[in-house]
């Protein structure tokens, strides 16, 4: 069979966009960008009108629900500027009287009129970019049905024999007629605003058509910022395999990685479960304060903590955490569930990884991370091709679920367990007249491990881990009861963290 020959892609001035599109929007073809008012419509145009003028070509905005002057306003809220590109406003003329553009009153023009006027302008500019916004109001100004799919055929043809990229905007407003935009244009953009019950709205894109050409289906988050527009791709994980060793990392205490059979591997992830404050974040920390001293670099992902909180423990265990941070052996980001959309997150993973070479990668943690996405089903397949991408690229990967309850009857808020190679089981018990932390290793894919149980503590000087405890029962059960004598148990001072 032949060949399919190579297809020139306009780039739209957004990097990760034109991941989504393989290369950017096929040149010389009608793109679809549609979404309810609100969605980032014309910001999206803008970016792409802006990156032509860059390129050093001819773009056009020809706009017909908004004058010059609004448009030139949105631009500024962004930092930007429409010096470079022709700007083509169709608006009442009370809009504004001193603009240098062609003002017309759309309600009095009929539809083959406007048209007509659009043709004109296209000629005059001779552009290699165009956006119209938005075909909502040509549907306005539309007679019939027949009459308003004939204008825009008319249109399809005189555009197709220009060479033109097109990038035609529709607000939804008025459905009549949207069926045949899809059927007209070579792709359809679907932008969509989700809102949350409580926090930031969350936006996405998809691409639900794209003739002859190659792109990531599925929905993409993406945010508007001052300064631009940050589509986040979602993860394909197979596309990210990579050789590496499986080599074992050491958390810096050899009693704890007597217990782990040596460590955790590479390209694995790690559970560590328990109550609210029985050292979860501790542990994983020493193994970041561990690969910092190693000279490795690590990334921490708080959805619970601040900063400061996570200093004062990593001083407890010997590290100053804000100096790794500065010198950038550390990336810690505070995430936020009711900022952060779960394909932001994500992306921000990636970064760590592939950008910083990340080693170690800790989310604390999953009970948070669950309020950033209201369909727990998609969650969770999200969640697994992220532990999958991280496995692939061979990152030590730290997770922590807090179970609810203290002691008695704790109970896991969802079950992620299958998507772990270890699990580690923290829980509280008493003896001695304290209340003491015991850990366990309850599952290992990978190798041995030690099927006993431990105690350890949280000293203002580090982390110390006791020898095995023998006379343990119901440490599954959630209600731990130690029998044995006193001489194993670890004594010193108060914890700190």
């Amino acid at each position: 069979m032949p060949k399919p020959l190579p297809i020139e892609k306009v780039q739209t001035g957004i990097p990760e966009f034109d991941l989504v599109l393989r290369g950017g929007l096929p040149r010389g073809r009608i793109h679809l960008l549609e979404g309810v008012p609100g969605t980032g419509k014309t910001t999206i145009a803008l970016q792409l009108l802006i990156q032509t003028r860059d390129d050093g070509k001819k773009g056009l905005y020809i706009t017909l629900s908004e004058s010059a002057k609004e448009l030139e306003a949105t631009a500024a809220s962004h930092g930007w500027s429409l010096d470079g590109f022709a700007v083509f406003d169709i608006v009442p003329i009370e809009a504004q009287l001193d603009r240098q553009q062609s003002v017309l009153y759309p309600s009095e023009v009929e539809l083959g009129e406007t048209v007509r006027l659009i043709i004109e302008r296209i000629e005059r500019e001779n552009p290699e970019v165009l956006v119209i916004d938005t075909v909502s109001e040509l549907r306005l100004l539309a007679q019939d049905q027949l009459g308003y799919r004939r204008q825009i055929l008319a249109l399809k043809q005189f555009l197709q024999g220009r060479r033109c990229t097109t990038l035609i905007l529709d607000d939804l407003t008025h459905q009549d007629g949207a069926s045949d935009l899809h059927s007209l244009a070579h792709s359809v953009i679907v932008l969509e605003q989700i809102e949350r019950t409580y926090g930031a709205a969350r936006r996405r894109l998809r691409i639900a058509k794209m003739r002859a050409a190659e792109y990531q289906s599925g929905w993409h988050d993406f945010a508007i910022t001052k300064s631009n527009v940050l589509v986040f791709p979602s993860l394909i994980a197979e596309e990210h395999k990579s050789d590496f060793e499986q080599t074992t990392m050491e958390s810096g205490l050899p009693t704890l990685d007597e217990l782990m059979g040596g460590g955790l591997t590479h390209g694995t992830t790690t559970m560590l479960v328990g109550p609210s404050g029985v050292g979860k974040s501790s542990i994983a920390l020493q193994y970041v304060t561990a690969a910092v001293k190693r000279g490795e670099h690590a990334a921490y992902f708080s959805f619970d903590e601040t900063f400061k909180t996570l200093q004062l423990r990593s001083l407890a265990l010997g590290i100053d955490i804000e100096e790794a941070v500065e010198k950038n052996r550390v990336g810690w980001h505070r995430a936020n569930p009711s900022r952060l959309s779960p394909g932001q997150f994500v992306w921000q993973v990636r970064r760590e990884v592939e950008d910083r070479n990340a080693g170690i990668v800790v989310i604390d943690s999953l009970n948070s991370y669950l309020s950033t996405m209201p369909e727990e089903k998609a969650l969770s397949l999200q969640m697994h091709e992220l532990l999958t991408y991280l496995n692939n690229k061979g990152v030590v990967t730290i997770l922590i679920l807090a179970q609810q309850g203290i002691i008695g009857d704790v109970q896991n808020p969802i079950d992620l367990s299958f998507m772990s190679d270890t699990v580690v089981l923290l829980r509280f018990f008493e003896a001695g007249g304290e209340v003491r932390k015991a850990i366990s290793v309850v599952k290992k894919r990978t190798g041995v491990h030690e099927l006993s149980i431990r105690e350890f503590r949280l000293f203002p000087d580090g982390m110390q881990v006791g020898p095995q405890l023998m006379d343990f029962r119901g440490v599954l059960t959630g209600v731990p009861e130690y029998d044995g004598s006193a001489e194993p148990l670890l004594r010193g001072s108060s914890e700190t963290g």
